[in-house]
């Protein structure tokens, strides 16, 4: 039986701590259950133990676990390991990583409380230590309190030796009140205070209420309710059914309970819905959906990973249901990602119709008790489920996972930024998959360049599918020169009569539009007409967005909000105007041009809670709205039937951004929201407005042609040694003070190069160079694919060391993404 158990705890620390394991506790304890254990003076943390053993480490005072909080452990086979390749790989703390996959409603805040047991009498033979009755003394002002309030009232450190002792001689006594985030939800239930089938109960209880109609009512409401046999016994009832049934007031149940016929109880339900779905089969697939699922079935003989390159509204998702019930039939799990929450709505409702109740859905708008209890029923429940969520469902206790779905696997919002692990869902997918000994299936109509690399070099297996279901054609895409419209005169306002007169036709015919703008805001930039002072954030080196809706100007980046100036504080002129537009701009221009069609929007100003992406999704599908303006949430796989016309305003704000992706994205981004225009036996059309219509970008994108913009990219990436031929890892350095941040961040760039030599670049100021009053350098380093993740970190682990002899290097925060977007 092990005496010690190495923890990990929620905080970023490059190793485990070891910890002694009571012997009350020593049978009881599991690696991955969660004890509470003291760390530092003062505190108490929620651990998680890794490892059981009986070697005393060297070096420190090894303290006592105070106690165990899992009958079960939290954590299955292979999360540890899991856990440990990621803080390994993305360079950061396995307490990141715990961190971010816990729900909060698993970690729990510890207020340990001591209790002065006032029978305690010391005995002859065994006299108390000065320092215990010290202890006692202070404890004896308040009889009960912290052990932090303790130390302070009896002005000694490191009382918890101390405090053993005294619990061990019942001096004290320690309650470890934890506070949990996580409260089980429960409703209030009806019973008979008899046993069912005692007859002459029975009638005794409609003697009691045969004078009272209403009561009689309720009573054979209930009856009427329970009389649903399931499974040979009678269905609960609750308080609230019972009540709707009878249809009379709360008070005849109080009268009836009094009369002790009926006894309320309370019982822990399900968070989510409880409802027994009709349940039908996958939709047949099309001859091209057959021959592509076969060649993917073929491929996992093979590949443990494979790639579904099919264009937009090829039915992807077909394919994907029929590969989910085949492994569902085996007896083990699914999980299907999805890179937004907006995607999970739609897909919700499809996946429901066949798989009911062994759907099970995970994101970040569910509150911590909806996470807690997924969690749980994961941990409990063995039998084969699907789970649908976005990047963040990685981390959930999957008991035997047979398949990984990344639907959208170039999407960025797959990468996770900050805090800490910046890992990507991709990327970390398949690691785990390989764990459960699982596959992997990736689809898109747009491959990131290092997938479909990965995936024509023979490391991934490929399918293609290259034909839209229905043999509906590819969407007619319409370029538009903006600059040689407003040349002219003819743009009205940010629309070219082009893609208004398409509108117009469109929802003349009874059809829906797409407006894609990839900046939300009313304005983008405000600026003095007269001297062109441009307004920037405090704590940012960024202009400020204008949001006329609130009637104030907001920096994007740290959330921080100004009034506007009346005038211009440069020149004290009253000239300040917008320039640039944004999905709110655009919303109000489209009201005066189309003043009686009803409009939605979908930005993250919207989209703020779970409800809203719903509404916008739902009332959009039900034609409800006629148009529909979006950043890059609507162009992630959203399926609308009646789009046929899809306006993209400004091609040239994706193509110009300072990123040796942009030109990928941009094609991306644009081929994607393309996707939503013509659906249901109809040729949509996209109305692509730019100022640069020659561009080889417009070219390819015009085309459909993804192979010319991969071919292109990949020579040009090959020349500058960028992925996929490097993996790439950005250190970031940040400080308030920008010349002892430029002088330091110099000094250990040139550490690195002493050991990586011309793989180093930098340092240099990123894009945006402050952000939250915290002054950025950016240091780059182009590893080769071959190199050693864990001897880098050691690399750069020693490189740090080797800084911290000058104390300033403390103040510094530095952190790694590696594998950036």
């Amino acid at each position: 039986m092990s005496t010690l158990a190495d923890v990990v705890l929620p905080l970023p620390l490059y190793k485990y701590f070891t910890y002694r394991i009571p012997s009350d506790l020593q049978e009881a304890l599991q690696i991955g259950s969660r004890v509470v254990v003291p760390f530092g003076r003062k505190k108490y943390y929620t651990a998680i133990v890794v490892r059981l053993h009986d070697v005393m480490p060297q070096g420190y005072e090894v303290k006592e676990l105070i106690s165990v909080l899992d009958e079960r452990p939290v954590l299955r086979r292979p999360q540890l390991q899991f856990w440990e390749w990621i803080a390994d790989y993305y360079l950061c703390s396995v307490g990141d990583v715990y961190k971010a996959a816990l729900p909060s409603g698993l970690k729990l805040e510890s207020e340990t409380t001591v209790t002065l047991n006032t029978d305690f009498e010391e005995p002859d033979d065994n006299r108390l230590k000065e320092r215990e009755w010290m202890l006692l003394a202070a404890l004896g002002k308040k009889s009960r309190m912290t052990v932090q309030d303790l130390e302070k009232e009896s002005g000694m450190r490191n009382i918890l030796p101390t405090l053993r002792v005294l619990l061990e001689r019942e001096a004290v006594f320690v309650s470890e009140q934890l506070k949990t985030n996580y409260r089980p939800k429960t409703e209030t239930y009806i019973r008979l205070t008899f046993q069912q089938g005692d007859d002459a109960a029975l009638r005794h209880a409609f003697e009691c209420v045969k004078q009272a109609k209403k009561q009689e009512t309720m009573l054979l409401s209930f009856l009427d309710l329970s009389l649903f046999m399931q499974k040979g016994k009678l269905r609960e009832v609750s308080r609230k059914s019972l009540l709707d049934r009878s249809g009379v007031s709360s008070a005849v149940l109080g009268a009836m309970v009094e009369k002790g016929l009926f006894e309320p109880y309370k019982k822990e339900i399900s968070r989510f819905e409880t409802e027994v779905y009709t349940v039908q089969e996958a939709a047949p697939l099309s001859d091209a959906q057959q021959v592509a699922y076969r060649q993917i079935s073929d491929s996992f003989k093979e590949h443990s990973v494979t790639l579904l390159h099919g264009v937009t509204s090829s039915g992807k998702t077909e394919i994907y249901a029929h590969l989910i019930d085949r492994v569902l039939h085996e007896g083990r799990q699914v999980l299907y990602l999805v890179p937004e929450i907006a995607l999970t709505t739609q897909l919700t409702n499809r996946l429901r119709k066949i798989f009911g109740d062994k759907l099970m859905i995970y994101h970040s708008k569910f509150s911590d008790n909806e996470r807690v209890e997924i969690w749980n029923t994961l941990l409990d429940d063995h039998s084969p489920r699907i789970v649908l969520g976005v990047r963040s469902s990685i981390f959930l206790p999957f008991g035997d996972l047979g398949l990984v779905i990344v639907d959208e696997e170039h999407e960025t919002s797959y990468k996770q930024y900050d805090p800490a692990p910046r890992y990507h869902a991709r990327n970390a997918a398949i690691v785990l998959a390989s764990m459960h000994g699982a596959k992997t299936l990736l689809g898109t109509a747009t491959p990131a360049i290092e997938t479909y690399f990965n995936a024509r070099q023979g490391k991934y297996g490929l399918v293609e599918l290259k034909s839209r279901f229905n043999d509906v054609e590819l969407p007619e895409i319409i370029p538009v020169d903006v600059r040689e419209m407003r040349k002219k005169n003819r743009m009205r306002g940010n629309f070219t009569p082009e893609l208004l007169n398409r509108m117009q036709i469109a929802l003349d015919g009874d059809e829906q539009v797409i407006l894609f703008q990839n900046r939300r805001g009313f304005a983008p930039m405000v600026e003095c007409k007269q001297c062109a002072w441009v307004p920037k954030c405090e704590h940012c080196d960024v202009s400020l967005t204008y949001h006329k809706r609130f009637n104030q100007l907001t920096c994007h980046y740290c959330g921080f909000t100004y009034e506007i100036p009346k005038v211009c504080p440069a020149c004290g002129q009253p000239t300040i105007g917008v320039m640039g537009f944004g999905t709110e701009r655009i919303e109000e221009d489209i009201a005066q041009h189309f003043p009686n069609i009803p409009v939605s929007r979908m930005d993250l100003d919207t989209t703020r809670s779970r409800s809203a992406y719903e509404q916008i999704i739902e009332d959009f599908s039900k034609k409800k709205n006629k148009i529909l303006i979006g950043t890059q949430m609507i162009t992630k796989g959203l399926d609308f039937d009646h789009v046929s016309v899809v306006g993209i305003l400004s091609a040239d704000l994706m193509m110009n951004y300072p990123d040796f992706r942009a030109h990928e994205r941009a094609f991306q981004m644009m081929e994607q929201v393309s996707g939503r225009a013509g659906r249901k036996n109809r040729k949509g059309v996209v109305v692509l407005q730019t100022s640069q219509p020659e561009s080889p970008l417009i070219r390819q994108v015009i085309a459909h042609d993804y192979e010319g913009m991969y071919n292109m990219q990949l020579s040009e990436r090959k020349a500058f040694s960028y992925p996929p031929y490097t993996r790439l890892i950005y250190i970031y350095l940040k400080h308030r003070d920008e010349t002892l941040l430029q002088e330091l961040s110099v000094r250990y760039t040139s550490l690195l190069r002493e050991v990586f030599g011309a793989r180093v670049l930098g340092p240099d100021n990123p894009p945006v160079a402050r952000i939250q009053s915290l002054y950025i350098r950016k240091v780059v380093l182009k590893m080769e694919l071959s190199a050693s993740m864990p001897k880098v970190k050691e690399i750069l682990k020693q490189v740090y060391e080797n800084m911290l002899v000058d104390d300033r290097f403390k103040t510094l925060l530095l952190y790694y993404d590696v594998d950036p977007m």
